[in-house]
């Protein structure tokens, strides 16, 4: 089974129940305590978008923001590392609301394009600079189409006031 990045949007109350209880995190991290659409599925994405960002030395703030958003801040609930089918190295962590604000403005201000510019042409070699080596085909508008999704999760999220959870499953 693959291991990917994911991403939730939940209240401070539903965050506290999480902070609280290793059950309600698991079911958070299972996708039964949200409806979909506050989940989101990165993929692979988070290292080659970090990479294409450094790559492109896009500023330091926006970088920071982007390793925020793809790895919040602090733990949520450190006993659910001990649970089953957890993935104990990357545990579940969040952003509060005035971080994820922060993030969502922060990412609202990237022109992808210009990030994505960098890129050689070439796919293979774009797809080494990157490496992201497992990948077929020119990583761009796949890059472009992940960061695209972070950025509108986020600005929802910021929009409505909710903390968003990250984790690898």
């Amino acid at each position: 089974m693959a291991v990917t990045q994911q991403l939730a949007r939940l209240s401070l109350e539903q965050l506290a129940v999480c902070r609280g209880s290793v059950e309600e995190l698991g079911k958070l991290c299972s996708f039964e305590l949200l409806p979909s659409s506050d989940y989101l599925d990165l993929d692979w994405a988070p290292a080659p978008l970090v990479g294409v960002f450094e790559l492109a030395q896009v500023g330091t703030p926006i970088l920071v923001a982007l390793r925020r958003g793809l790895g919040g801040d602090v733990e949520i609930n450190p006993a659910y590392r001990s649970q089953q089918d957890t993935v104990w190295e990357h545990p579940v962590a969040v952003l509060e609301p005035d971080s994820v604000a922060e993030v969502a403005r922060l990412l609202g201000q990237v022109e992808m394009e210009a990030v994505l510019a960098v890129l050689p042409e070439d796919a293979t070699a774009a797809l080494l600079t990157i490496d992201m080596r497992e990948f077929s085909g020119h990583p761009g508008p796949y890059l472009h189409r992940q960061f695209a999704a972070l950025r509108d999760f986020y600005s929802y999220a910021a929009r409505r006031r909710l903390a968003v959870a990250a984790w690898w499953d």
